[in-house]
Protein backbone atom coordinates (compact mmCIF):
# COMPACT_ATOMS: atom_id res chain seq x y z
CA UNK A 1 0.00 0.00 0.00
CA UNK A 2 1.27 3.28 -1.09
CA UNK A 3 2.03 6.31 1.56
CA UNK A 4 0.95 9.39 0.87
CA UNK A 5 3.82 11.88 -0.82
CA UNK A 6 3.31 14.49 1.53
CA UNK A 7 3.33 12.07 4.54
CA UNK A 8 6.87 10.64 3.30
CA UNK A 9 7.94 13.86 2.97
CA UNK A 10 6.93 14.78 6.05
CA UNK A 11 8.60 11.82 7.77
CA UNK A 12 11.96 12.18 5.62
CA UNK A 13 12.16 16.12 6.87
CA UNK A 14 11.43 14.47 10.43
CA UNK A 15 14.32 12.21 10.14
CA UNK A 16 16.64 15.03 8.35
CA UNK A 17 15.25 17.45 10.74
CA UNK A 18 16.77 14.59 13.94
CA UNK A 19 20.27 15.24 12.48
CA UNK A 20 19.75 18.90 11.72
CA UNK A 21 17.22 19.74 15.04
CA UNK A 22 19.66 17.56 17.62
CA UNK A 23 23.28 18.28 15.73
CA UNK A 24 22.49 22.30 15.73
CA UNK A 25 21.01 22.20 18.63
CA UNK A 26 24.32 21.01 19.84
CA UNK A 27 25.99 23.01 18.14
CA UNK A 28 24.43 26.00 18.76
CA UNK A 29 24.68 24.61 22.70
CA UNK A 30 28.43 26.23 21.68
CA UNK A 31 26.79 29.70 20.81
CA UNK A 32 26.21 30.04 24.92
CA UNK A 33 29.42 28.57 26.09
CA UNK A 34 31.28 31.24 23.73
CA UNK A 35 29.15 34.14 24.52
CA UNK A 36 28.60 33.48 28.25
CA UNK A 37 31.82 31.95 29.32
CA UNK A 38 34.93 31.96 26.57
CA UNK A 39 35.34 35.01 24.18
CA UNK A 40 34.24 38.53 24.44
CA UNK A 41 32.40 39.88 21.95
CA UNK A 42 35.47 41.10 19.09
CA UNK A 43 36.52 37.36 19.54
CA UNK A 44 33.56 35.92 18.74
CA UNK A 45 32.90 38.45 15.69
CA UNK A 46 35.97 36.15 14.88
CA UNK A 47 34.63 32.94 14.37
CA UNK A 48 30.65 35.41 12.96
CA UNK A 49 33.62 36.71 10.25
CA UNK A 50 35.62 33.05 9.35
CA UNK A 51 32.40 31.16 8.57
CA UNK A 52 30.89 33.82 6.50
CA UNK A 53 33.85 33.66 4.26
CA UNK A 54 33.38 29.38 4.84
CA UNK A 55 29.76 29.92 3.25
CA UNK A 56 30.84 31.75 -0.04
CA UNK A 57 33.64 29.09 -0.38
CA UNK A 58 31.61 26.34 -0.07
CA UNK A 59 29.07 27.51 -2.54
CA UNK A 60 32.14 28.26 -5.30
CA UNK A 61 33.67 24.79 -4.60
CA UNK A 62 30.26 23.00 -5.19
CA UNK A 63 29.28 25.12 -7.83
CA UNK A 64 25.33 23.72 -7.87
CA UNK A 65 26.76 19.99 -8.91
CA UNK A 66 24.27 18.50 -5.59
CA UNK A 67 21.69 20.27 -7.37
CA UNK A 68 22.42 18.71 -10.99
CA UNK A 69 23.00 15.15 -9.68
CA UNK A 70 19.50 15.28 -8.56
CA UNK A 71 18.32 16.10 -11.90
CA UNK A 72 20.15 14.20 -13.98
CA UNK A 73 20.27 11.19 -11.36
CA UNK A 74 15.97 11.36 -12.04
CA UNK A 75 16.83 11.89 -15.70
CA UNK A 76 19.46 9.01 -16.63
CA UNK A 77 18.17 6.22 -14.51
CA UNK A 78 20.44 3.71 -16.70
CA UNK A 79 23.46 6.08 -16.00
CA UNK A 80 22.97 6.41 -11.63
CA UNK A 81 26.71 5.26 -11.64
CA UNK A 82 28.30 7.12 -14.24
CA UNK A 83 26.22 10.53 -12.77
CA UNK A 84 27.89 9.81 -9.53
CA UNK A 85 31.32 9.10 -10.06
CA UNK A 86 31.54 11.75 -12.97
CA UNK A 87 30.41 14.59 -10.00
CA UNK A 88 32.33 13.37 -7.46
CA UNK A 89 35.32 13.31 -9.91
CA UNK A 90 34.33 17.23 -10.68
CA UNK A 91 34.18 18.05 -7.27
CA UNK A 92 37.02 16.18 -5.66
CA UNK A 93 39.70 17.79 -8.45
CA UNK A 94 38.03 21.07 -7.91
CA UNK A 95 38.24 20.92 -4.37
CA UNK A 96 42.08 19.42 -4.23
CA UNK A 97 43.41 22.21 -5.67
CA UNK A 98 41.40 24.57 -3.67
CA UNK A 99 42.90 23.31 -0.43
CA UNK A 100 46.68 23.13 -2.14
CA UNK A 101 46.40 26.90 -3.13
CA UNK A 102 44.96 27.86 0.22
CA UNK A 103 47.78 25.83 2.12
CA UNK A 104 50.45 27.57 -0.30
CA UNK A 105 49.22 31.48 -0.07
CA UNK A 106 47.73 31.02 3.31
CA UNK A 107 50.24 34.12 4.44
CA UNK A 108 48.99 36.30 1.67
CA UNK A 109 45.40 35.38 1.90
CA UNK A 110 45.32 36.00 5.46
CA UNK A 111 47.09 39.67 5.74
CA UNK A 112 44.24 40.56 2.81
CA UNK A 113 41.44 39.50 5.25
CA UNK A 114 42.67 41.33 8.22
CA UNK A 115 44.13 38.17 10.69
CA UNK A 116 47.87 38.46 8.92
CA UNK A 117 48.98 36.88 12.66
CA UNK A 118 46.77 33.57 12.11
CA UNK A 119 47.51 32.56 8.76
CA UNK A 120 46.71 29.01 9.96
CA UNK A 121 43.24 30.30 10.14
CA UNK A 122 43.36 29.90 6.11
CA UNK A 123 44.84 26.91 5.73
CA UNK A 124 42.46 24.97 8.41
CA UNK A 125 39.59 26.14 6.66
CA UNK A 126 40.55 25.79 3.41
CA UNK A 127 40.91 22.13 4.26
CA UNK A 128 37.36 21.81 6.28
CA UNK A 129 35.95 23.63 2.92
CA UNK A 130 37.39 21.09 0.26
CA UNK A 131 36.66 18.13 2.10
CA UNK A 132 33.27 19.09 3.18
CA UNK A 133 32.79 20.48 -0.90
CA UNK A 134 33.77 16.62 -1.30
CA UNK A 135 31.11 15.12 1.38
CA UNK A 136 28.38 16.85 -0.07
CA UNK A 137 28.30 14.49 -3.16
CA UNK A 138 28.45 11.27 -0.77
CA UNK A 139 25.02 13.23 0.79
CA UNK A 140 23.49 14.19 -1.80
CA UNK A 141 23.25 10.31 -3.29
CA UNK A 142 21.95 9.06 0.38
CA UNK A 143 19.10 12.01 -0.10
CA UNK A 144 18.77 10.79 -3.67
CA UNK A 145 18.64 7.05 -2.24
CA UNK A 146 16.25 8.25 0.17
CA UNK A 147 18.44 6.99 3.04
CA UNK A 148 17.69 9.93 5.47
CA UNK A 149 18.96 7.34 8.29
CA UNK A 150 22.63 6.95 7.10
CA UNK A 151 22.30 10.58 6.21
CA UNK A 152 21.36 11.25 9.40
CA UNK A 153 23.77 9.28 11.70
CA UNK A 154 26.91 10.63 9.86
CA UNK A 155 25.67 14.07 10.86
CA UNK A 156 25.36 13.30 14.10
CA UNK A 157 29.05 11.56 14.37
CA UNK A 158 29.97 15.10 12.70
CA UNK A 159 28.48 17.09 15.59
CA UNK A 160 30.01 14.53 17.96
CA UNK A 161 33.02 15.53 17.19
CA UNK A 162 32.99 18.62 16.37
CA UNK A 163 31.38 19.30 20.29
CA UNK A 164 33.23 17.22 21.73
CA UNK A 165 36.37 18.45 20.49
CA UNK A 166 35.23 22.17 21.33
CA UNK A 167 34.67 21.12 24.88
CA UNK A 168 37.83 19.44 25.43
CA UNK A 169 40.19 21.98 24.12
CA UNK A 170 37.98 25.15 25.12
CA UNK A 171 36.84 23.85 28.84
CA UNK A 172 38.46 20.60 29.91
CA UNK A 173 42.60 21.73 28.76
CA UNK A 174 41.98 24.92 30.52
CA UNK A 175 40.75 23.69 33.55
CA UNK A 176 43.18 20.79 33.30
CA UNK A 177 46.21 23.44 33.82
CA UNK A 178 44.60 25.74 36.25
CA UNK A 179 43.16 22.91 38.17
CA UNK A 180 44.26 19.45 37.22
CA UNK A 181 46.71 16.96 38.72
CA UNK A 182 50.08 17.42 38.07
CA UNK A 183 50.81 14.81 36.27
CA UNK A 184 47.89 15.43 34.24
CA UNK A 185 48.90 19.26 33.55
CA UNK A 186 52.17 18.27 31.68
CA UNK A 187 50.30 15.66 28.85
CA UNK A 188 47.94 18.52 28.61
CA UNK A 189 50.66 20.89 27.86
CA UNK A 190 51.79 19.18 25.17
CA UNK A 191 48.68 19.20 23.47
CA UNK A 192 47.08 22.41 24.34
CA UNK A 193 48.36 25.88 23.60
CA UNK A 194 46.52 28.74 25.30
CA UNK A 195 47.87 30.91 22.44
CA UNK A 196 45.46 29.22 19.67
CA UNK A 197 42.72 30.39 21.76
CA UNK A 198 39.39 30.74 18.55
CA UNK A 199 41.82 28.77 16.25
CA UNK A 200 40.34 25.50 18.70
CA UNK A 201 36.70 26.07 17.22
CA UNK A 202 38.41 25.42 13.37
CA UNK A 203 40.63 22.86 14.32
CA UNK A 204 37.82 20.93 15.87
CA UNK A 205 35.75 21.46 12.88
CA UNK A 206 38.20 20.50 11.07
CA UNK A 207 39.06 16.93 12.96
CA UNK A 208 34.87 16.38 12.56
CA UNK A 209 35.18 17.08 8.22
CA UNK A 210 38.23 14.46 8.39
CA UNK A 211 36.32 11.82 10.36
CA UNK A 212 32.63 13.07 8.09
CA UNK A 213 34.56 11.94 4.88
CA UNK A 214 36.20 9.05 5.97
CA UNK A 215 32.42 7.55 7.16
CA UNK A 216 31.10 8.50 3.18
CA UNK A 217 34.00 6.94 2.20
CA UNK A 218 32.10 3.09 1.88
CA UNK A 219 29.54 5.37 0.24
CA UNK A 220 31.83 6.89 -2.55
CA UNK A 221 33.15 3.19 -3.23
CA UNK A 222 30.05 1.95 -3.83
CA UNK A 223 29.48 2.26 -7.64
CA UNK A 224 31.61 1.42 -10.27
CA UNK A 225 33.93 4.05 -12.04
CA UNK A 226 32.51 5.68 -14.84
CA UNK A 227 33.26 9.26 -15.98
CA UNK A 228 31.68 10.80 -18.36
CA UNK A 229 33.03 14.24 -20.25
CA UNK A 230 30.13 14.62 -21.98
CA UNK A 231 28.02 14.47 -19.15
CA UNK A 232 29.84 16.38 -17.29
CA UNK A 233 29.70 19.19 -19.97
CA UNK A 234 25.77 18.92 -19.72
CA UNK A 235 26.10 18.69 -15.74
CA UNK A 236 27.70 22.27 -15.99
CA UNK A 237 25.82 23.82 -18.23
CA UNK A 238 23.04 23.21 -15.81
CA UNK A 239 24.58 23.79 -12.85
CA UNK A 240 26.84 27.07 -13.29
CA UNK A 241 23.79 29.33 -13.48
CA UNK A 242 23.21 27.71 -10.25
CA UNK A 243 26.57 28.48 -9.09
CA UNK A 244 25.72 32.15 -9.77
CA UNK A 245 22.53 31.89 -8.05
CA UNK A 246 24.28 30.64 -5.12
CA UNK A 247 26.98 33.08 -4.95
CA UNK A 248 24.37 35.38 -4.49
CA UNK A 249 22.01 33.66 -2.48
CA UNK A 250 24.96 33.63 0.23
CA UNK A 251 25.96 37.35 -0.54
CA UNK A 252 21.98 37.64 1.07
CA UNK A 253 23.34 35.08 3.88
CA UNK A 254 26.52 36.10 4.88
CA UNK A 255 27.92 39.43 3.12
CA UNK A 256 26.03 41.29 6.08
CA UNK A 257 28.60 40.34 8.72
CA UNK A 258 31.54 40.84 6.54
CA UNK A 259 30.25 44.47 5.42
CA UNK A 260 29.62 45.37 9.14
CA UNK A 261 33.12 44.78 9.79
CA UNK A 262 34.04 47.23 7.31
CA UNK A 263 31.57 49.37 7.44
CA UNK A 264 31.43 50.11 11.07
CA UNK A 265 34.34 51.81 13.37
CA UNK A 266 36.50 49.79 13.35
CA UNK A 267 37.00 49.97 17.38
CA UNK A 268 33.28 48.27 17.40
CA UNK A 269 33.35 46.60 14.37
CA UNK A 270 34.23 42.86 15.52
CA UNK A 271 32.06 43.40 18.46
CA UNK A 272 29.64 44.46 16.38
CA UNK A 273 29.55 41.47 14.38
CA UNK A 274 29.94 39.24 17.13
CA UNK A 275 26.53 40.22 18.92
CA UNK A 276 24.66 40.52 15.63
CA UNK A 277 25.99 36.78 14.87
CA UNK A 278 25.06 35.64 18.29
CA UNK A 279 21.06 36.66 17.45
CA UNK A 280 21.20 35.78 14.49
CA UNK A 281 21.83 32.26 15.83
CA UNK A 282 18.83 32.85 17.99
CA UNK A 283 16.87 32.23 14.66
CA UNK A 284 18.12 28.64 15.04
CA UNK A 285 14.33 26.81 15.25
CA UNK A 286 13.34 28.20 11.83
CA UNK A 287 17.19 27.76 10.20
CA UNK A 288 16.94 24.14 11.20
CA UNK A 289 13.58 23.46 10.04
CA UNK A 290 14.20 24.77 6.62
CA UNK A 291 17.72 22.80 5.95
CA UNK A 292 15.40 19.76 7.31
CA UNK A 293 12.73 20.79 4.71
CA UNK A 294 15.50 21.48 1.87
CA UNK A 295 17.16 18.47 2.43
CA UNK A 296 14.00 15.76 1.98
CA UNK A 297 12.10 18.30 -0.65
CA UNK A 298 14.92 18.60 -3.32
CA UNK A 299 15.21 15.00 -4.26
CA UNK A 300 11.02 14.61 -3.38
CA UNK A 301 9.87 17.59 -6.21
CA UNK A 302 12.51 15.94 -8.81
CA UNK A 303 10.78 12.57 -7.93
CA UNK A 304 7.32 13.55 -7.96
CA UNK A 305 7.71 15.87 -11.62
CA UNK A 306 5.99 13.04 -13.54
CA UNK A 307 3.07 12.66 -11.23
CA UNK A 308 0.19 14.18 -13.04
CA UNK A 309 -1.14 16.08 -9.47
CA UNK A 310 2.62 17.22 -8.90
CA UNK A 311 1.73 20.91 -9.42
CA UNK A 312 -1.26 20.25 -6.65
CA UNK A 313 1.05 18.62 -4.49
CA UNK A 314 3.53 21.67 -4.38
CA UNK A 315 0.97 23.82 -3.52
CA UNK A 316 -0.19 21.87 -0.49
CA UNK A 317 2.92 21.17 0.26
CA UNK A 318 4.08 24.98 -0.14
CA UNK A 319 1.08 25.60 2.62
CA UNK A 320 1.71 23.39 5.74
CA UNK A 321 5.95 24.69 5.51
CA UNK A 322 4.22 28.32 5.58
CA UNK A 323 1.91 27.21 8.76
CA UNK A 324 5.01 25.16 10.24
CA UNK A 325 7.46 28.41 9.91
CA UNK A 326 4.79 30.64 11.51
CA UNK A 327 4.43 28.65 14.41
CA UNK A 328 8.18 28.47 15.39
CA UNK A 329 8.34 32.12 14.71
CA UNK A 330 5.50 32.56 17.03
CA UNK A 331 7.09 29.94 19.27
CA UNK A 332 10.44 31.72 19.58
CA UNK A 333 8.97 35.20 19.91
CA UNK A 334 6.32 34.46 22.32
CA UNK A 335 8.66 33.07 24.62
CA UNK A 336 11.68 35.48 23.82
CA UNK A 337 12.18 36.45 27.52
CA UNK A 338 13.40 32.69 27.94
CA UNK A 339 14.70 31.96 24.25
CA UNK A 340 17.37 35.26 24.95
CA UNK A 341 19.38 33.21 27.84
CA UNK A 342 20.75 31.52 25.04
CA UNK A 343 23.25 34.41 24.42
CA UNK A 344 25.53 36.46 26.68
CA UNK A 345 24.35 39.16 28.54
CA UNK A 346 26.47 41.50 26.55
CA UNK A 347 24.76 40.13 23.72
CA UNK A 348 21.69 40.89 24.29
CA UNK A 349 21.49 44.23 23.17
CA UNK A 350 20.93 42.75 19.56
CA UNK A 351 18.00 40.58 20.46
CA UNK A 352 15.67 43.33 18.59
CA UNK A 353 16.26 41.78 14.78
CA UNK A 354 15.52 38.81 16.16
CA UNK A 355 12.18 38.43 14.72
CA UNK A 356 13.06 40.78 11.30
CA UNK A 357 15.24 37.69 10.54
CA UNK A 358 13.25 34.95 11.46
CA UNK A 359 10.66 36.68 8.87
CA UNK A 360 13.28 36.87 6.56
CA UNK A 361 14.41 33.00 6.89
CA UNK A 362 10.88 32.74 6.40
CA UNK A 363 11.13 34.13 2.97
CA UNK A 364 13.79 32.52 2.20
CA UNK A 365 12.23 29.31 2.98
CA UNK A 366 9.10 30.11 0.40
CA UNK A 367 11.49 30.91 -2.53
CA UNK A 368 12.89 27.62 -1.81
CA UNK A 369 9.63 26.40 -2.71
CA UNK A 370 9.01 28.23 -5.30
CA UNK A 371 12.26 27.99 -7.25
CA UNK A 372 11.68 24.40 -8.25
CA UNK A 373 10.07 25.88 -11.58
CA UNK A 374 13.35 26.73 -13.07
CA UNK A 375 14.96 23.44 -11.90
CA UNK A 376 12.30 21.47 -13.04
CA UNK A 377 11.95 23.16 -16.20
CA UNK A 378 15.61 23.74 -16.79
CA UNK A 379 15.53 27.35 -16.79
CA UNK A 380 18.26 27.56 -14.12
CA UNK A 381 19.32 31.13 -15.54
CA UNK A 382 16.25 32.58 -14.01
CA UNK A 383 17.52 31.40 -9.96
CA UNK A 384 20.68 32.87 -11.25
CA UNK A 385 19.11 36.13 -12.43
CA UNK A 386 16.49 36.58 -9.36
CA UNK A 387 19.50 35.59 -6.70
CA UNK A 388 21.41 38.43 -8.72
CA UNK A 389 19.25 40.83 -7.89
CA UNK A 390 18.55 39.64 -4.47
CA UNK A 391 22.21 40.03 -3.92
CA UNK A 392 22.14 43.92 -5.49
CA UNK A 393 19.59 45.07 -2.90
CA UNK A 394 21.49 43.21 0.18
CA UNK A 395 24.72 45.30 -0.87
CA UNK A 396 22.88 48.40 -1.58
CA UNK A 397 21.31 48.40 1.51
CA UNK A 398 23.47 47.41 3.39
CA UNK A 399 26.21 50.05 2.37
CA UNK A 400 23.14 52.38 2.99
CA UNK A 401 21.39 51.28 6.18
CA UNK A 402 24.63 49.96 8.15
CA UNK A 403 26.18 53.49 9.00
CA UNK A 404 22.67 54.63 10.03
CA UNK A 405 21.53 52.29 11.75
CA UNK A 406 24.21 49.49 12.35
CA UNK A 407 23.31 45.71 12.43
CA UNK A 408 19.81 46.66 12.35
CA UNK A 409 20.41 47.69 9.00
CA UNK A 410 21.58 44.19 7.90
CA UNK A 411 18.69 43.05 9.46
CA UNK A 412 16.18 44.77 7.60
CA UNK A 413 18.11 44.10 3.87
CA UNK A 414 17.90 40.74 4.56
CA UNK A 415 13.96 40.59 4.90
CA UNK A 416 13.22 42.98 1.95
CA UNK A 417 15.86 40.88 -0.05
CA UNK A 418 14.26 37.90 0.37
CA UNK A 419 10.84 39.24 0.00
CA UNK A 420 12.29 40.68 -3.81
CA UNK A 421 13.14 37.08 -4.50
CA UNK A 422 9.99 35.65 -3.19
CA UNK A 423 7.66 38.16 -5.37
CA UNK A 424 10.00 37.42 -8.50
CA UNK A 425 10.21 33.92 -8.66
CA UNK A 426 6.74 33.89 -7.73
CA UNK A 427 5.87 35.79 -10.87
CA UNK A 428 8.20 34.75 -13.14
CA UNK A 429 7.24 30.90 -12.23
CA UNK A 430 3.99 31.14 -12.67
CA UNK A 431 4.72 32.26 -16.07
CA UNK A 432 6.36 29.28 -16.70
CA UNK A 433 5.57 26.59 -14.39
CA UNK A 434 2.01 27.42 -12.98
CA UNK A 435 1.24 25.81 -9.51
CA UNK A 436 -2.11 26.84 -8.02
CA UNK A 437 -0.81 28.65 -4.86
CA UNK A 438 -2.99 29.34 -2.44
CA UNK A 439 -1.73 32.99 -2.07
CA UNK A 440 -5.07 34.18 -0.21
CA UNK A 441 -4.73 31.88 2.07
CA UNK A 442 -1.42 31.96 2.67
CA UNK A 443 -1.33 35.84 2.98
CA UNK A 444 -4.17 35.41 5.95
CA UNK A 445 -1.91 33.15 7.62
CA UNK A 446 0.59 35.64 7.97
CA UNK A 447 -1.59 38.30 9.01
CA UNK A 448 -3.11 36.40 11.76
CA UNK A 449 0.65 35.47 12.76
CA UNK A 450 1.86 38.76 13.15
CA UNK A 451 -1.43 39.93 14.85
CA UNK A 452 -1.04 36.97 17.32
CA UNK A 453 2.96 38.58 17.86
CA UNK A 454 1.91 42.55 18.11
CA UNK A 455 -0.93 41.52 20.80
CA UNK A 456 1.63 40.07 22.95
CA UNK A 457 4.26 42.76 22.86
CA UNK A 458 1.49 43.88 24.92
CA UNK A 459 2.02 41.74 27.75
CA UNK A 460 5.60 42.82 27.86
CA UNK A 461 5.29 44.30 31.61
CA UNK A 462 3.46 41.69 33.16
CA UNK A 463 4.57 39.00 35.80
CA UNK A 464 6.34 36.09 34.28
CA UNK A 465 3.53 33.04 35.01
CA UNK A 466 0.58 36.06 33.42
CA UNK A 467 2.88 36.45 30.42
CA UNK A 468 4.02 32.91 29.53
CA UNK A 469 -0.07 31.40 30.21
CA UNK A 470 -1.01 34.45 27.87
CA UNK A 471 1.48 32.90 25.22
CA UNK A 472 0.48 29.60 25.10
CA UNK A 473 -3.12 30.96 25.39
CA UNK A 474 -1.87 32.81 22.17
CA UNK A 475 -0.34 30.02 20.33
CA UNK A 476 -3.73 28.28 20.31
CA UNK A 477 -5.29 31.06 19.53
CA UNK A 478 -2.79 31.05 16.36
CA UNK A 479 -3.94 27.52 15.81
CA UNK A 480 -7.52 28.27 15.52
CA UNK A 481 -7.19 31.45 13.54
CA UNK A 482 -5.48 29.27 11.03
CA UNK A 483 -8.29 26.36 11.09
CA UNK A 484 -10.70 29.10 10.64
CA UNK A 485 -8.88 30.67 7.82
CA UNK A 486 -8.75 27.00 6.01
CA UNK A 487 -11.47 24.88 6.68
CA UNK A 488 -10.72 22.18 4.84
CA UNK A 489 -7.11 21.93 6.18
CA UNK A 490 -8.39 19.35 8.72
CA UNK A 491 -9.81 17.27 6.04
CA UNK A 492 -6.83 17.78 4.08
CA UNK A 493 -4.61 16.70 6.68
CA UNK A 494 -6.11 13.64 7.54
CA UNK A 495 -6.02 12.67 3.75
CA UNK A 496 -2.17 13.62 3.77
CA UNK A 497 -1.36 11.37 6.68
CA UNK A 498 -3.61 8.57 5.91
CA UNK A 499 -2.56 5.21 3.91
CA UNK A 500 -3.88 5.44 -0.26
Amino acid sequence: MAVHPIKRLAGQTVIYGMSSIVGRLLNYLLVPLYTHLIFETQEYGVVTLMYSYVAFLLVILTYGMETAFFRFYENHPDQRQTVFSTTLFSILFTSTLFILATSFLRQPIAGVLGFADHPEYIAWLGIIVGLDAIAAIPFARLRAENKPVKFALVKFVNIGVNIGLNLFFLLLCPWLLEKGPQGLQSMVSAIYDPAIGVGYVFISNLVASIVTLLLLVPVMLRSQFGFSSGMLHNMLIYSLPLLVAGLAGVINEALDKILLKYLLPQEVALSQVGIYGACYKISIMMTIFIQAFRFAAEPFFFSQAANKDARQLYAQVMKYFVIACLFIFLGIMLFIDIVQYFVGEDYREGLGVVPILLLANMFLGIYFNLSIWYKLTGQTRYGALIALIGALITILLNIWWIPLIGYFGSAWATLVCYVSMTLLSFFWGQKFFRVPYELKTLALFMVAALAVYFVSLLTASWPALAKYSMAFLLLGVFAFLVLLIDRSLMDQFKRTMSIN
